[in-house]
C-alpha cells in the first residue's frame, strides 16, 4: 500500500531530522539557551526532513512545475501545526525532568506527537499527487 509506504518513509526520515535536531540543539544551547536553541534546531530538522522527504519520501508526488524555494516555505507553514505540538511536548519534557538526556527526550517525544500531523500536512498539502 502506498500510504503504508510513504508514512514508513516519513517516519524513516523523521529518525534522520531528530539526529539533526538534537545535534544543533546540543550545539547552540549554550549560546541560546535550551528554548532559543530549540527554535533553530527545530528549523534545521526542519529543512533536513523537507529535502529528504522531497527526494524520497514524495519524489513521484512533486510538483514540477513548482518553484522549490515556494514548496521549501510551504513544507515550513504546513509543519506549524506538528511544530505547536511537538514544542509543547519540548516544554513539558523540560519542566517534568532534569539531566543531560532531558532535552533529548523532549525533542523525541514531541517528534511522535507531531509526526501524524506532520505528515498529513506534507502529504495533502505540500506533495499534492500530480
Amino acid at each position: 500500500m502506498k500510504l503504508g509506504r510513504e508514512f514508513l518513509s516519513f517516519a524513516a526520515v523523521g529518525a534522520a531530522g531528530f539526529v539533526v535536531d538534537v545535534a544543533v540543539l546540543y550545539l547552540l544551547a549554550p549560546l541560546l539557551g535550551w528554548y532559543g536553541a530549540r527554535v533553530v534546531s527545530f528549523l534545521a530538522a526542519a529543512t533536513a526532513t523537507w529535502a529528504l522527504n522531497r527526494r524520497y519520501t514524495f519524489a513521484d508526488r512533486r510538483a514540477s512545475d513548482a518553484s522549490v524555494l515556494r514548496e521549501y516555505l510551504g513544507y515550513l507553514v504546513t509543519m506549524l501545526g506538528g511544530a505547536v505540538v511537538n514544542y509543547g511536548a519540548y516544554v513539558l519534557v523540560l519542566h517534568w525532568a532534569s539531566g543531560a538526556w532531558a532535552p533529548a527526550a523532549g525533542v523525541a517525544l514531541g517528534s511522535c506527537a507531531g509526526l501524524v500531523v506532520n505528515f498529513l500536512s506534507a502529504r495533502y498539502l505540500v506533495f499534492r499527487a500530480k
